[in-house]
């Protein structure tokens, strides 16, 4: 996702699907010395009823599925990652995901 995405007057779900892809298994062994902590506090955050991350069939690659109540509680999560250790751990470990509920701009 990029950071000019932006809650606005949409009310409906907001789903994120997609994968992490690692490069190496260092990259594997960032991910679950940090995933515990960030899934907890995700699902501690109003607005999140679902945050599923897994490690697929291929040891380097991580399922992600996310939904949030409305657009507001998912710009509340981007904005909680990017000030996260998750996110100071990971953010070099390319993402590849598709976001619905979200109004284009």
């Amino acid at each position: 996702m990029n950071d000019e995405t932006r809650a606005d007057d949409a009310t409906g779900p907001v789903r994120l699907s997609g994968k992490l892809i690692c490069s190496c298994l260092m990259d594997v062994e960032v991910i679950k010395a940090n995933l515990p902590e960030h899934v907890r506090l995700s699902l501690q955050e109003p607005g999140c009823p679902s945050f599923k991350v897994w490690q697929t069939d291929d040891q380097l690659v991580w399922g992600i599925e996310e939904s949030f109540i409305d657009p507001s509680a998912f710009a509340h999560h981007q904005q909680r990652t990017r000030a996260s250790a998750w996110w100071a751990a990971t953010a070099e470990i390319p993402r590849s995901y598709t976001i619905t509920g979200l109004r284009s701009e």
